[in-house]
């Protein structure tokens, strides 16, 4: 009976790995039959990679490197944007499966586990919408998350070595990430045999590997400290003037609510897939389901000591990425442990996974694709490349001002390789050279606003250059239809082209 359970439990995990690298081929294809708009995230990476900097802001710049080596390649382009995005997705995926594959038995329930990721919200949809950081940190979790566990089934200097890769890029990610390896390190010092791979010397190889790693954003933190923190601490403390005891409500509510939003799908997926057994796998206990189970409660006694003595009031429920994208394979893992015969599973998986296969691309692009029929327009209706291409008709310009870093990455995308500048990014001030044959052209949004005056931040911008001081900008408003536009609906911009004055 024990080997017929343990046969049926066998799989060849290759078709999963080529299911998910045909569905991320997908993700990119449905991608570029969208609007040529970049989104929030996908402009600040087109906006910043003019530059190559230690540090760029509120969040760590792995992201902003890697997607500058890539510009650097094959240029700027939405096509550029998707591969590194969709190859970063599905590295993780493929290390998720393969330290899977590490700690159970069960080659099936190894692929479930990694399937099991498309059943998490935050990993399946946000992700492809704009996320950039966030699917860096996912990545750099996966890596981490392989190393450590390599190095506490079959330690190696190799082991060691991916684990110190994987915290230097995780903490190049995004600053919460130290959770993770801080839980880790924690939940493996409470288990006897682990607590020796943790105090093995190659650990040093892991600090060492690291720091390495963070040096650069080290010591550009070290002169930035309150520039890179501040949004975030603003995010995590907004909590309206309320009074201690609410802002602590507040923040432990939202933590509830955040890890529910995170865990809950899955859960019932898993439900599903699995029947009766999944329930009565609670009981199931093994060296690993105990390391998992600490390190998700020190992740969240983590969190509680932000809202108590950090102020912190709202969690996000995106932000638990590096802390629980561990859950389809600790369910697994209980499962395992319980030793429940569960043969079918898999199939009955299978139909669940596929329709998020679909639905998520579809979801993504009916989204778009139905503001012709209910005018309800996203981000990505916003006809940045037309703007672009009517603009070129006018002229060339020495330098664009863009009002925001949102459309300043869009009309880089487009009319490369003219520098832009961004007023609500006052770090990147290059040498422009500006004459009457090269003027500045200064881009501002309306949407469906009337007027259209030069914003007060332009004004304020042309008033610091010395050369267009006495200049007075020439002001025009351009109507662009939206990219599937109801009704013939169009998004109005503002622009002015300045030259010296005589």
């Amino acid at each position: 009976m024990t080997e017929h359970r343990n046969e049926t439990r066998q799989i060849d995990m290759r078709w999963v790995f080529a299911l998910l690298a045909a569905y991320f081929l997908l993700q990119v294809a449905v991608r570029m039959v969208m609007p040529p708009t970049l989104g929030l995230d996908e402009a600040e990476q087109s906006f910043r990679s003019q530059w190559l900097a230690a540090g760029y802001g509120p969040q760590p710049p792995f992201y902003n490197w890697l997607q500058y080596a890539a510009f650097s390649l094959s240029g700027v382009s939405l096509l550029s944007l998707a591969v590194v995005k969709n190859t970063l997705l599905f590295a993780s995926y493929v290390l998720y499966g393969l330290t899977a594959r590490m700690i159970l038995k069960s080659s099936m329930l190894a692929a479930i586990a990694m399937l099991g990721l498309l059943t998490l919200p935050q990993v399946a949809f946000e992700m492809q919408r704009d996320l950039t950081h966030t699917v860096a940190v996912f990545f750099s979790g996966c890596l981490f998350l392989y190393g450590f566990v390599r190095s506490l089934k079959k330690p190696d200097m190799l082991s060691y070595f991916v684990a110190g890769v994987g915290l230097g890029i995780g903490l190049l990610s995004k600053y919460n990430f130290a959770l993770l390896p801080a839980s880790a390190l924690l939940a493996a010092l409470l288990d006897p045999q682990m607590r020796k791979r943790v105090f093995d010397w190659r650990t040093v190889v892991t600090a060492v590997t690291a720091l390495i790693t963070t040096l650069p954003h080290l010591f550009w933190l070290k002169d930035n400290l309150g520039f890179a923190t501040a949004r975030t601490l603003e995010k995590l403390t907004d909590s309206g003037n309320a009074s201690y005891l609410v802002q602590v409500a507040m923040g432990s509510g939202s933590l509830i609510l955040a890890v529910i939003g995170f865990c809950a799908v899955a859960m019932l997926v898993f439900a599903i897939a699995f029947g009766k057994p999944f329930f009565s796998a609670v009981s199931g206990r093994s060296e690993w389901t105990r390391l998992f189970e600490r390190m998700m409660l020190f992740a969240i006694l983590g969190i509680l000591l932000l809202v108590v003595f950090g102020g912190a009031a709202h969690v996000k429920d995106r932000w638990l990425v590096p802390l629980f994208f561990v859950a389809p394979l600790y369910f697994c893992l209980k499962i395992e442990a319980s030793n429940v015969h569960v043969p079918n599973a898999l199939r009955r998986l299978m139909p669940i996974i596929a329709t998020i296969m679909i639905a998520v691309p579809g979801i993504l692009f009916g989204r778009i694709a139905a503001a012709s029929l209910n005018g309800d327009y996203e981000r990505l209706n916003t006809p940045y490349a037309r703007l672009a291409a009517a603009l070129r008709q006018q002229g060339e310009a020495s330098a664009i001002v863009a009002e925001s870093s949102l459309l300043a990455g869009n009309l880089r995308k487009d009319l490369l390789p003219v520098t832009v500048i961004s007023l609500d990014y006052p770090g990147f001030t290059p040498a422009i050279p500006i004459s009457k044959q090269q003027p500045i052209l200064i881009v501002w949004q309306l949407g469906r606003k009337e007027g259209g005056a030069l914003p007060a931040k332009a004004a304020e911008w042309l008033r610091s250059v010395p050369e267009l001081s006495g200049a007075t900008p020439k002001v025009s408003t351009i109507e662009i239809p939206y990219y599937y536009a109801h009704n013939g609906d169009s998004y109005r911009f503002g622009y002015a082209w300045v030259a010296p004055a005589d």
